[in-house]
């Protein structure tokens, strides 16, 4: 890989999505068919204690990496992008937190990878937006599903016509965990870190209606859906969301803009998306449906190895197509392999997932929880800029510790 361009990544967090983007960043490119990138992790920073950063280096770090590359660990965030070694931060930080993290990342001229959801509102990513365009800076939401191979193929038939004009679209991710068996301070329920189905699963519901309905149109002719309604079941001891389901109308359809096209998003916690998963039986989590035919995607849609093609032509057979994780990747990979590439192009946002797309996503989901009366608190709703989020969560633990 002589002619490889070198991308030397800060990761801001040590917990495990980090170490599964590490993992896979630190994978050999080649077993994808790679060989114009190649991964560094230079630099990771623990918010918590700087024996958590080595620790991850020790464990996530040099056993691929080796030391010939070394990884330097820092107690702070502050001192993470000020390291003049990382040409990108990946923000691996809980929802609630991204604002803030990004924007330290972005004031300090470093470009940004963030996990999804972006922020936890449409007003913070359009601030976001904003600060990158501002100095130049490439800025990307890690809706790492859009990048797999099975994704763009997906995305093709519907261009392509193959089910003719989408009418209609649904798509779930829910668990099948009963809320309760997390403690009521988790970041999964916890209101006061963004907890809850919405902006967590939820995100990948919306993820493949709008890379199904709204991405594979021409960007001139894409338009962001009306929330014709919403419902939410909170949780019974925190009050964020267990369950929620959106309907959506997006006034142009794809892929020539001659009708209008339906969704239905739905995420909970207490049922599952599909028992029968990986069996005969299984059903589809996400169901694209054309006036010609359907595309049927298995989930977890988050990370889906199979989708079919369904005619409307019962003399054409049904279509499976199967898509494998190569070199062992967890499916990460490719997004960090776009990320890198768009970096180096000196292009500030990718394609696959423009900055108007992020603000469209969150534009629902702050229509979604007006609808339903869910808010988080001022602090993680601002778009204030520096917040001391170690302070503000020092005193959500001190309040969780007092109502308890």
């Amino acid at each position: 890989m002589t002619n490889a361009k070198t991308v030397r990544w800060g990761m801001m967090a040590t917990g495990g999505i980090v170490r599964t983007m590490t993992r896979d960043l630190l994978i050999d490119p080649k077993t994808r068919g790679v060989d114009d990138i190649l991964h560094v992790v230079t630099a990771a920073a623990s918010s918590s204690s700087k024996q958590s950063a080595e620790e991850y280096v020790e464990q996530c770090v040099t056993p691929m990496q080796g030391k010939e590359t070394p990884c330097i660990p820092y107690g702070t965030y502050e001192e993470l992008v000020k390291d003049p070694n990382v040409d990108i931060i990946y923000v691996g930080t809980p929802h609630s937190h991204h604002y803030q993290n990004c924007m330290l990342a972005l004031t300090n001229n470093k470009p940004v990878l963030c996990e999804k959801a972006i922020t936890v509102n449409a007003a913070q990513a359009r601030t976001l937006v904003r600060e990158a365009k501002q100095r130049n800076l490439f800025f990307m939401e890690a809706e790492w599903t859009r990048y797999f191979p099975l994704s763009i193929a997906v995305r093709q038939k519907i261009q392509q016509g193959q089910i003719g004009e989408v009418v209609r679209v649904s798509a779930d991710l829910s668990t099948g965990e009963a809320p309760e068996i997390y403690d009521t301070g988790h970041r999964n329920v916890n209101k006061d870190l963004a907890g809850g189905a919405l902006l967590d699963l939820g995100i990948y519901s919306l993820l493949w209606i709008f890379q199904t309905v709204y991405h594979t149109l021409p960007k001139d002719k894409r338009k962001p859906p009306q929330v014709r309604g919403s419902t939410m079941t909170p949780e019974p001891r925190t009050g964020a969301d267990e369950s929620t389901t959106i309907l959506l109308e997006f006034p142009v359809s794809s892929p020539t803009g001659r009708r209008n096209t339906h969704a239905i998003a739905t995420t909970a916690m207490r049922v599952h998306f599909d028992h029968a998963r990986e069996t005969e039986s299984a059903t589809p989590a996400v169901r694209v449906q054309g006036d010609k035919g359907e595309i049927q995607v298995f989930g977890p849609i988050y990370r889906p190895s199979r989708f079919r093609v369904i005619h409307a032509d019962q003399s054409k057979p049904i279509e499976v197509y199967s898509f494998g994780f190569p070199g062992g990747t967890h499916g990460m990979s490719w997004e960090g392999d776009e990320a890198a590439r768009c970096m180096l192009a000196g292009k500030l946002e990718s394609e696959g997932m423009p900055w108007e797309e992020s603000v469209a996503i969150m534009a629902v989901t702050d229509e979604v929880r007006r609808q339903c009366g869910l808010v988080y608190p001022e602090l993680i709703e601002t778009t204030d800029y520096p917040v001391d989020m170690k302070a503000r969560d020092a005193a959500v633990k001190r309040e969780f510790i007092n109502r308890n």
